[in-house]
């Protein structure tokens, strides 16, 4: 068991860490000259300021009108999305091994704060698939795809939350946990989890779209 731990943390970490920064480039690349080819004169409009104030503005809870007409939604997908990155870059736990691998160390959170917000994760989680589940139209657009991205996201939640607590088998659960988030990061540059990467670029598009073409508001 020593043996498959020190495997995943070490060999297959650093390939899961290679998969995502090469895929990610890859990915921000490619889809930079598709951009130039199909769409160039897009890059004549782009504008730092119409960028921000977009990004801005959609990271504000109901500030977009998308957010207001659906605020169960927002409450959730933002709760999600702050949980998901703080549990995993400040969970003492994790901590540890970026001191122990390459000499940094930062603040941490209390482990029953991580606690609650993995189950903050794990409910979010829960309440998307029910949406895709009961919800016509987002039923109608819901493939394989976005349930993979769904399972794969809670997996390592599901399987930290049950090793830290020492349910089933805790080896077996901490080695299934590391796992989980190795495959979710490698995940992500080509999965529906992209737009952990392409959301930026998106919403500033937009916004420079709407700000110095149309002269409208994007939010």
């Amino acid at each position: 068991m020593n043996a498959a731990y020190e495997f995943v943390t070490g060999p297959l970490a650093w390939l899961a860490w290679g998969i995502f920064l090469l895929g990610s480039a890859y990915r921000l690349i490619s889809m930079y000259q598709l951009a130039k080819q199909k769409d160039a004169s897009s890059m004549a409009f782009m504008s730092w300021g119409y960028s921000l104030r977009s990004i801005v503005n959609w990271l504000i809870p109901f500030n977009a009108l998308g957010w207001r007409k659906s605020p169960a939604m927002t409450v959730a997908t933002f709760a999600f999305h702050i949980c998901l990155v703080v549990v995993p870059v400040f969970l003492v736990a994790h901590v540890t091994l970026w001191t122990e691998f390459f000499g940094v160390s930062y603040a941490t959170i209390p482990d029953n704060v991580a606690d609650i917000m993995t189950l903050v994760v794990i409910a979010a989680c829960l309440f998307f698939a029910g949406r895709r589940f009961m919800q016509p139209d987002v039923r109608y657009l819901t493939t394989g795809k976005d349930w993979l991205a769904l399972i794969i996201v809670l997996a390592p939640f599901l399987t930290g939350f049950l090793a830290y607590h020492q349910a089933l088998d805790y080896n077996l659960m901490i080695i299934l946990h590391v796992v989980a988030g190795e495959i979710m990061l490698a995940a992500i540059p080509f999965t529906r989890l992209s737009h952990m990467v392409f959301a930026v670029f998106t919403r500033a598009y937009m916004g420079s779209e709407f700000g110095g073409v149309r002269h409208a508001r994007d939010w």
